[in-house]
């Protein structure tokens, strides 16, 4: 059995896994909110199979992951491993400046990516969004090299900042419109095309410097929400994360 972790921003989700290998059977999946990591072993995580190898990528600091390795000692005699991101792992080298300072949700989600890409097509470039409370958009070239990445507020740090910073709009969320008629719309409408633009801006970068049609792929927890309004066709995958820790530890029991 095999648990895969990815703490975000917002949640911990995690999956348990049959096995520690790309496309091995999902056994059960959840996801808990930061602030109720201490009742997991109490909890959701109670009544789980034991798991013997544990992979986890992580945003937020090391208090939470104490807190993590702490619930699954309640459980189990499993060492928690998390995932750096590192200057290359399972076929994809870093691009960044600072390849550690790269965020380890950034770096699965593309081993992910990758990896999925080339399970149906020759190598080539892909573009990468991962919708969440914040929103990445990474570029590969056909090589397996990160090129870089863009970084902005989701939408609802976008709607929580106008909020704050400017008079009278306090108002529900709207929907999305291609010509807003009300407040609600238009606050919407516009935090969504602005992330649509960025995505779409990338994936021209990636036309203009690589010469060839990214594969495009979506993921995160409010990906859903936003893959309706692309104007460029994109497959959006929930599962990209995980898909990229069963990568890593598939290629890293092989190397031990």
């Amino acid at each position: 059995m095999f648990l895969g972790i990815d703490v975000g921003n917002t949640r911990l989700k995690w999956a348990l896994y049959e096995q520690a290998e790309p496309g091995a059977r999902l056994i059960t999946q959840g996801a808990e909110f930061l602030e109720n990591i201490d009742k997991l072993a109490d909890g959701a995580w109670g009544d789980l199979p034991t798991p013997t190898r544990m992979l986890g990528c992580s945003v937020a600091g090391d208090a939470v992951k104490l807190r993590v390795a702490e619930q699954m000692e309640e459980l189990w005699e499993v060492v928690p491993q998390w995932v750096h991101a590192s200057p290359a792992e399972a076929g994809l080298s870093n691009g960044y400046d600072h390849p550690s300072r790269l965020g380890a949700d950034r770096w699965v989600a593309m081993i992910g990516a990758w990896h999925r890409m080339l399970a149906v097509s020759p190598p080539r470039p892909l573009v990468l969004a991962m919708i969440g409370t914040a929103v990445t958009v990474e570029a590969i070239d056909a090589h397996g090299r990160f090129l870089g990445g863009l970084i902005l507020p989701g939408h609802g740090i976008m709607l929580r900042a106008l909020e704050s910073g400017t008079a009278g709009l306090h108002v529900p969320t709207g929907e999305v419109r291609e010509f807003p008629t009300n407040t609600s719309d238009a606050l919407t409408s516009g935090g969504t095309y602005a992330i649509a633009g960025a995505i779409e801006r990338m994936i021209q970068h990636v036309r203009q410097r690589c010469g060839a049609e990214p594969a495009c792929y979506m993921t995160g927890g409010a990906g859903w929400k936003m893959a309706p309004f692309m104007s460029v066709q994109m497959e959006l995958v929930d599962s990209l994360i995980f898909d990229g820790l069963l990568e890593i530890a598939e290629r890293r029991a092989r190397q031990a």
